[in-house]
């Protein structure tokens, strides 16, 4: 009986503690007026951890953003998603970065992302010819082009080049190197190395099979283009698969830094230079806030590693090399809350400043933990448990007074943290013409938030190119292509909900017709040869949501499509386990149709059989090509290049 007293007793004490307690606890956390935390979701929502850059432009290259009707010119290192546009005009060239592969546009050639992420690369080509060099391609990754009569898979490594005819009733294909999977007109084509395939009609395909022919100044300018790539100092340093990477030694040189192993400073910046001042801030879905760096090189430093100030200068610090890093959209923190504020001219500021080695990046937008875990552990050498500790700490205890006792190194450098006002953080204006001034000491002892009160204006997501009026004709832009799985449906406007019926024409690849199925022959002398052997990619992570062993990153989740048939020339792993997914709408893109489906065709088997037999005689009594020019050191810039992002 003392007992049960006793325990009812200790009960009631707890209560009125609580009681006491819990006023002090909203004191403390009204103040911070940041808006609601950012929620916790399961890894089938996730973001995806890759995107695609612009990294060179010549010419009058235009972007569109996904759900967005105005045209922009295209501004170099803006993160690039599904539903993205881009227009490459008379007389212009553009080059794509995404990971470890490079994608060409040539003059008068129109590219959607018609699906990006972790796993997935479909694009849209209405118009015009693209070089694609894919260097990595794992069993499960799929890389898919669609022209307005056929949907061309890339099953390895290697050079390709597609061309689409002016009013889209022909698609070529060169593959340089490789192996890719024509699908259309109820058949599949397989299109091996040194083979030009040639596609004529859209219900009923006519297919040709002849010698790559010499390279024109396109192949060269891709070719060129890929022996520097290949040859980048950088890939020593970070993963192959860091987009952006490659522009890293034309512009600055690695050294070595204790504590922290190999880092790369740039060569020259200006006076007062720091991380995330010298651009401008846009809306970018699904992350929202995501910085846009000024520098030729500013891709990579400013969405993977971490900045330190070491011996009065800033250097980038990279993750492990291992590791396939995770896109995010800034590595920053942001400053404000708790009862602190600054005005700037009208309506209040926002400040931020890079994170350091070591600190945990804490998401502003919806994620799950196991994407918290993989952002951090692959961008910076940090433990699963620190980051476990700060993000319980944040999101699900919602307790932001712990977090602003984190010693946050960079916010008590000299000139590191950077204030605007509220018009020009949500503008997409340069921030270094538009600076706040607020005392530094203001700055280094406000407390550190997660949370973003900025809410997106139109020009958010249209950014920082100036409005244009070269773009692709209307019949290009509405022209319907091929595919052999439903893209997601176009992204709504800012603050629209979808209205627009997906019209896409999906066909599922079969069985490919045996004229292309002998295997690659050896390139003839002069050609580039194939690449068999791709550099190793970073060991596969662990699931998400697991304690990870070693610190090693879980897989990035991959949204659900509707089931489609496995490719007849490629055999899954079935000890891989498949990707976590998300249910996508029934409804599909509007400009994609499904491909139908293959037919068996002994007839015409035969006649592809005839075709590539034809083909291999050619080839093998061509006399050889002619070596194929050395990449010049230095290339001058065109006359009309108004900005080159090399």
């Amino acid at each position: 009986m003392k007992t049960h007293k006793a325990l009812v007793a200790g009960i009631a004490l707890a209560g009125v503690l609580l009681m006491l307690q819990a006023p002090l606890r909203i004191v403390a956390q009204e103040p911070q007026d940041q808006g609601p935390p950012p929620e916790q979701q399961g890894p089938a929502q996730d973001p995806p951890g890759r995107v695609a850059r612009l990294s060179y432009s010549v010419g009058s290259v235009s972007f569109q953003p996904g759900g967005e009707g105005d045209w922009v010119q295209a501004v170099a290192n803006r993160p690039l998603t599904t539903g993205d546009n881009l227009w490459a005009d008379k007389d212009s060239r553009a080059e794509l970065q995404t990971g470890s592969t490079s994608i060409r546009m040539d003059s008068e050639t129109s590219v959607t992302f018609l699906d990006l992420d972790d796993r997935t690369t479909q694009l849209k080509l209405s118009q015009g010819s693209i070089f694609v060099r894919v260097r990595h391609l794992d069993d499960d990754d799929h890389f898919e082009i669609d022209t307005p009569n056929l949907a061309f898979q890339i099953q390895r490594t290697g050079e390709y080049r597609i061309d689409v005819n002016a009013d889209g009733t022909e698609t070529d294909a060169r593959v340089w190197s490789g192996r890719g999977e024509a699908t259309g007109g109820g058949n599949s084509y397989d299109v091996v190395a040194g083979q030009l395939a040639k596609f004529t009609g859209t219900d009923q395909l006519n297919h040709e099979i002849d010698q790559i022919p010499d390279r024109d100044d396109f192949d060269n300018f891709a070719f060129q283009r890929d022996q520097r790539e290949d040859h980048a100092e950088s890939s020593n340093y970070v993963s192959p698969d860091m987009t952006g990477a490659s522009d890293l030694d034309e512009y600055g040189h690695w050294r070595y830094v204790a504590d922290y192993g190999p880092v790369w400073a740039p060569a020259a910046v200006a006076p007062g230079w720091a991380p995330y001042r010298y651009g401008h801030w846009v809306w970018v879905a699904p992350w929202g806030w995501t910085w846009v760096e000024d520098e030729p090189w500013g891709f990579a430093p400013f969405h993977y590693g971490r900045w330190a100030f070491v011996e009065s200068s800033w250097c980038w610090v990279p993750g492990p090399v291992y590791a396939r890093p995770v896109y995010a959209p800034a590595l920053v923190a942001f400053v404000g809350g708790g009862g602190f504020g600054f005005g700037v001219g009208i309506g209040a500021g926002v400040a931020w400043f890079p994170l350091a080695p070591r600190e945990v990046y804490v998401p502003w937008y919806r994620t799950s933990p196991g994407y918290v875990n993989n952002v951090n552990i692959t961008n910076t050498r940090v433990n699963v448990t620190q980051v476990t500790n700060v993000y319980n700490t944040t999101i699900i205890n919602n307790n932001t007074t712990n977090v602003t006792r984190i010693n946050y190194a960079n916010q008590h450098v000299n000139n590191a943290v950077t204030a605007v006002s509220h018009d020009t953080f949500v503008n997409a204006r340069p921030v270094a013409t538009n600076i706040a001034k607020v005392d530094s000491k203001q700055l280094e002892n406000a407390p550190v938030v997660h949370n973003i009160s900025a809410q997106p204006a139109r020009q958010s997501v249209m950014g920082a190119g100036r409005p244009v009026t070269v773009k692709p004709p209307a019949a290009v832009m509405n022209r319907q292509v091929v595919a052999t799985r439903q893209p997601p449906p176009p992204r709504a406007s800012l603050g629209q909900a979808h209205t627009t019926e997906p019209n896409v024409r999906t066909e599922a690849p079969g069985q490919a017709q045996t004229a292309a199925r002998t295997p690659a022959e050896t390139p003839r002398p002069g050609q580039p040869a194939a690449r068999p052997t791709e550099t190793t990619r970073p060991e596969p992570p662990v699931q998400a949501n697991q304690p990870a062993a070693n610190n090693h990153p879980a897989p990035p989740p991959n949204p659900a499509r509707p089931a489609q048939p496995q490719e007849a020339t490629r055999q899954p792993e079935p000890a891989r386990p498949a990707p976590p997914s998300v249910p996508r709408p029934p409804a599909g893109h509007p400009l994609v149709r499904q491909a139908p489906p293959v037919q068996e065709n002994p007839q015409h088997q035969q006649n592809e059989q005839t075709k590539f037999n034809a083909w291999q005689q050619q080839r093998q009594s061509a006399p050889p090509r002619p070596p194929a020019p050395a990449p010049r050191a230095a290339q001058a810039a065109p006359a009309h290049e108004s900005k080159p992002h090399k």
